[in-house]
């Protein structure tokens, strides 16, 4: 299936909308005769994912982070000046304590973050902003606006607000999807539904 996220060549079909002509033939061949809608969907998801994704690499890379620390380090800029534990970090990003280890660690030895004593729980450590990480927020925030303004010209605010409503509903519709199947949505045995709007 890589050449479905690689293809880049687009079609209009006849409403005007944008297609990906190698994804369509190869879903045609997987997928039921003219149900290929979903599944063209999800592929458009991921390459669109994909691409935003390789943008950001490529802005925090070359200013010498992972996008994962570029994450925490975004987090930490936000939060209480006691700063976040690193089991609250990895809940909010979605990872694992041992991933934002790692990160924290990288962070720390650039100087962007550090490890502080909890207030209220000596065994217990939490993770600040350096005023090193704010100056290196602050340098990476317009080159971010004007690739983020690059990547979606052409969309009206209205646009950006579908898209986000879209990609959440897909996004929690998937989450349904996982506990139906991991038997904790009700009753297992209950035929999965399909999403109200």
């Amino acid at each position: 299936m890589n050449d479905v996220h690689n293809s880049a060549q687009l079609a209009t079909d006849d409403e005007g909308f944008l297609y990906n002509p190698g994804v369509r033939t190869a879903m045609s061949a997987f997928a039921l005769p003219d149900d290929t809608a979903a599944l063209e969907a999800a592929a458009a998801v991921r390459t669109a994912a994909h691409a935003i994704e390789r943008l950001r690499a490529q802005g925090a890379g070359g200013r010498g982070l992972s996008t994962g620390a570029l994450d925490v380090l975004v987090r930490l800029s936000n939060a209480p000046e006691e700063g976040l534990t690193v089991g609250d970090l990895a809940q909010a990003l979605q990872v694992t304590s041992r991933n934002i280890t790692g990160l924290v660690d990288t962070l720390e030895r650039d100087t962007l973050a550090r490890r502080v004593p909890d207030p209220h729980d000596r065994r217990s450590v939490r993770v600040t902003i350096t005023s090193g990480g704010r100056d290196w927020l602050d340098a990476f925030r317009q080159p971010t606006r004007r690739a983020m303004a690059s990547v979606f010209r052409g969309f009206s605010p209205d646009d950006l607000v579908r898209l986000r409503h879209l990609c959440l509903r897909l996004a929690d519709n998937q989450q349904q999807v996982e506990r139906y199947m991991n038997g904790t949505a009700g009753n297992a045995g209950t035929a999965l539904q399909p999403p109200t709007a």
